[in-house]
């Protein structure tokens, strides 16, 4: 029997509200990780915070995220060894309910999300860095990645790739109904929960598809 692995809990993966809702269990982090493919990365440039949205993958106990050579934070990492890298904090979220009480000071979100906390260093390997990109293809449609055209040397050096080594990382997670008051339960106000979940539509061939070309299996099956 596999022994179940935890991140160590530490000042920064602390909340300080719900500790209850954190959790340190790896697996519980990699599924969250696994089901999303936007994060938000954040970082200080100037003195002054800064958030941007991008894709990731994880491999391992990776995170890679993509970007353009010319990104801020891209240019403020540095390779492994030969620079101290950036300090980062990356976010992801899933939105799975909203959570409707009676008093508005109730409502709340069910969620699950995950912070990781480290510095991120610039992939310069070449063989890390066409592995990472292909993950990163793969990890937002799999089977993908195989369906398309690798990066020539132009785009190769046209795009960036950060790691951020999974080290200090939680997660914490809302379910379940809204926590009213006991003096509220007669109110005549719905309460309970909206389910959210993410929806694909029909594919859009595009305007230039050369006839013939099916719509790919792994593509009409989302």
């Amino acid at each position: 029997m596999t022994e179940a692995k935890s991140f160590a809990a530490t000042d920064r993966t602390v909340p300080t509200r719900a500790r209850e809702r954190a959790s340190y269990d790896e697996a519980t982090v990699h599924a969250i990780l696994d089901e999303g493919y936007v994060c938000h990365l954040g970082f200080v440039r100037d003195g002054a915070p800064v958030v941007l949205p991008t894709l990731y993958a994880r491999v391992d106990d990776h995170l890679y995220l993509h970007g353009s050579t010319g990104s801020r934070p891209l240019r403020m990492t540095g390779e492994r060894g030969t620079d101290p890298g950036l300090p980062v904090c990356v976010t992801v979220t899933h939105v799975d309910g909203l959570v409707l009480a009676r008093s508005a000071f109730h409502h709340s979100i069910n969620y699950r999300s995950v912070v990781a906390h480290g510095t991120a260093h610039q992939v310069t390997d070449p063989d890390e860095k066409t592995a990472a990109l292909d993950a990163l293809v793969e990890h937002v449609l799999p089977g993908r990645a195989a369906d398309s055209r690798p990066a020539n040397a132009k785009e190769l050096a046209a795009t960036a790739v950060i790691r951020l080594d999974l080290r200090e990382v939680s997660a914490k997670i809302r379910t379940g109904g809204p926590s009213d008051e006991p003096e509220d339960l007669g109110l005549p106000h719905w309460s309970g929960v909206l389910p959210v979940s993410p929806v694909y539509g029909a594919p859009i061939a595009a305007d230039d598809l050369a006839p013939g070309i099916p719509t790919p299996d792994y593509l009409s099956a989302r």
